[in-house]
């Protein structure tokens, strides 16, 4: 980062985190307006409005958004998107882009309390809490999460990585998490999807201090894979992890030779 660059990255850094905050202070508010006067129609309205305003509100550091155009996917088969993980920012991108498909995400316990907007929706908006130093915690919640994206039809969002990448080369996939909602779909097996995400990592580079201006994000929906299919001839749901792996890493090689 040339001394250009950081002088105008860091005025534009406060900028952001002004409307970042005001963003989820905002729906914070409708979010629980919504949900006591409309339920979960109205909460998840509100959720989608306030995903698309944190998403625009990357403008103020320059940002060039992602193509978040929505997949094209079954409406009537649970899906299970599964993606690497950057920064905070994937989130918000993933569910604006499959908004159509009610996505839910497995997040860390820690995140239940202590974040405006973000917290409310992760206890309210049908999303999981994991326990991770309770092993018995984290399995039955995963099981009762599965069972919900299952019999709605939902779209269910996994980080197999467990932990974001902080240079935004992929972690080795912990398939514990993907096994546990295989397992718990087997009466209605799941649509895979995997997605793949690049330069979000760059927003946390400094740990904000500053945002790099001019982030070029990038994200891309791959070939869906139909579990059921998958199973049918005769693969494993461990090939199945494995094979969703290798779809990804190969995607975010072949995007970055592509700007090389």
């Amino acid at each position: 980062m040339n001394i250009f660059h950081k002088l105008i990255s860091w005025i534009t850094t406060p900028i952001f985190i002004v409307v970042f905050y005001l963003t989820l202070c905002v729906f914070h508010v409708l979010q629980v307006i919504s949900l006591n006067l409309w339920g979960y129609k109205g909460h998840k309205k509100s959720v989608d409005y306030m995903v698309f305003w944190l998403m625009q509100g990357l403008r103020t550091v320059g940002a060039r958004l992602p193509n978040m155009k929505q997949p094209s996917l079954p409406t009537d088969r649970p899906i299970i998107i599964v993606s690497n993980h950057q920064s905070i920012y994937d989130v918000p991108a993933i569910l604006w882009t499959f908004r159509k498909y009610h996505p839910k995400f497995v997040s860390k316990k820690e995140l239940e309390y202590g974040t405006p907007a973000i917290s409310y929706n992760l206890r309210h908006g049908g999303s999981v809490l994991i326990d991770r130093k309770d092993r018995k915690q984290a399995l039955t919640a995963m099981t009762q999460f599965s069972k919900y994206i299952e019999e709605n039809n939902y779209a269910g969002c996994i980080f197999p990585e467990g932990t974001r990448s902080r240079d935004g080369n992929i972690l080795d996939f912990k398939p514990a998490g993907m096994l546990m909602m295989f397992k718990s779909m087997a009466k209605n097996p799941p649509i895979v999807v995997p997605v793949v995400i690049d330069n979000f990592w760059k927003m946390q580079r400094y740990s904000f201090k500053p945002i790099p201006f001019g982030i070029n994000f990038f994200l891309k929906v791959l070939e869906p894979i139909d579990m059921k299919v998958w199973l049918e001839e005769g693969n494993s749901s461990t090939s199945l992890i494995a094979e969703t792996e290798k779809r990804i890493k190969e995607a975010l090689e072949e995007s970055r030779n592509q700007k090389n």
